[in-house]
């Protein structure tokens, strides 16, 4: 059928590398690649959980549409070694998505050395590890037609929870650097955004008890609910998509309304 628009919202041939893939919306978002059309090189610190979505993609598409690697991404040389395989693997490289994250909760007053011990490894996987990937990546999303970075943040880059400045101070890093991105590297035609996710349903918040997240959802959020995996990694996905050659340096809230809502 001939298509009235012009831009391309396929993902077929593209080449994805995408950190703490193994799960919540990492794994959603491999999946929704792998499904869009895309390869996709599997990065997590879980062997078995890594195995487990390169074999789910595999099943269903071929084994060369996934890879994977089960490091800490906090060593530089291992994230060039995941660069240099999937190229190795696939032959080009054109979305980077930064997911991996962890976030430890310590008061700024502590006098123990638990909060420096949380700060420096929040900020190492949360922030610093994104720019190691991305450098790793920029020789050779320079040369795709539609080279994409998507960063993952959060609303704790908007809004403050008590004792997790180590995890606000990271995603709102992860927001400047997006911006910084975005202008250094638009003369090359590479995108660069940012996802700020909100309450959602995955490994971070699986230790809430269903009714405080009732309750909270009813209070704070507009659509009175948690948001699932799946519904970031749309987003994520779509800022993928060589349709959306236009939009660079955006943070875009998927929250459910929960940064709006003042009632």
């Amino acid at each position: 059928m001939t298509r009235l628009s012009n831009l391309s919202r396929s993902l077929n041939g593209k080449v994805a590398i995408v950190t703490g893939a193994a799960s919540g919306m990492g794994r959603a978002t491999a999946f929704l690649l792998a499904d869009e059309g895309a390869s996709v090189a599997v990065v997590d610190l879980d062997q078995a959980k890594v195995d487990a979505v390169v074999s789910a993609i595999q099943k269903e598409y071929g084994s060369d549409r996934a890879i994977g690697f089960a490091i800490d991404v906090r060593h530089t040389e291992r994230l060039q070694n995941v660069v240099d395989k999937t190229i190795s693997a696939f032959g080009c490289l054109d979305i980077v998505i930064n997911n991996a994250g962890i976030s430890l909760s310590s008061p700024a007053n502590s006098s123990s050395d638990d909060f420096l011990s949380a700060w420096d490894t929040t900020l190492a996987i949360n922030l610093s590890a994104y720019v190691h990937l991305v450098r790793a990546a920029l020789p050779h999303l320079k040369q795709s037609s539609s080279g994409r970075i998507i960063n993952v943040a959060s609303t704790e880059s908007i809004v403050a929870t008590p004792t997790l400045s180590a995890y606000s101070a990271s995603k709102s890093g992860v927001t400047g650097l997006t911006r910084s991105l975005a202008v250094e590297l638009g003369k090359d035609g590479i995108t660069v955004n940012c996802i700020c996710p909100g309450p959602i349903n995955t490994g971070m918040t699986e230790a809430i008890p269903s009714d405080m997240k009732s309750k909270y959802a009813q209070r704070h959020v507009a659509l009175r609910r948690y948001g699932e995996p799946e519904e970031v990694a749309h987003m994520t996905v779509s800022l993928c998509m060589p349709a959306m050659s236009f939009v660079t340096g955006a943070s875009i809230v998927v929250d459910g309304g929960m940064t709006i809502r003042h009632t």
